[in-house]
């Protein structure tokens, strides 16, 4: 029996947008990566990052930023999957996951995160407020992992 009380319908209607957003998120900034703006912005940070920088030894800045920008396009999709397969929308959202603890770790590594005219715990609007919206954007992930595998498992009860 579908729940149709006014909370019910809120969730469904916000885990629609959850899955939305994300979607148009990824395609929107994967789409950008294949311009050089994009490429000469995300450079500060991934030059930083002792998870990423090596990347830049073997690779362009404008490959890089293709490889990036196939693989957020690719887990926009997977996570639009969710309508056809949970299990797609489940491997988008771990990806998702996984991007996201990536570019919060550049909150530890990127220069100029921390404001230092107004000491800890203050940080600058570019790049540290800019990075600290991906927390937000982490636990949608994280939900999404989460819806998915309730519909995989529901699916095998």
């Amino acid at each position: 029996m579908i729940n149709n009380s006014l909370g019910a319908v809120t969730t469904r209607v916000g885990w629609y947008f959850v899955f939305s957003a994300l979607t148009v998120i990824y395609i929107w900034f994967g789409g950008m990566k294949f311009t050089e703006y994009e490429a000469n912005g995300i450079y500060g940070f991934v030059s930083h990052s002792p998870l990423l920088s090596w990347m830049y030894g073997f690779i362009s800045v404008m490959g890089f930023s293709y490889f990036l920008g196939f693989l957020e396009i690719a887990i926009g999709l997977l996570i639009a999957a969710r309508c056809i397969s949970p299990r797609l929308s489940f491997i988008g959202g771990g990806l998702s996951a996984g991007l996201f603890i990536t570019t919060l770790s550049f909150m530890l590594t990127t220069p100029q995160v921390f404001e230092p005219t107004l000491g800890f715990p203050a940080i600058s609007v570019v790049p540290g407020q800019f990075l600290l919206k991906d927390i937000c954007l982490l636990a949608a992930s994280i939900m999404v992992i989460g819806n998915s595998l309730t519909a995989i498992e529901d699916r095998s009860a």
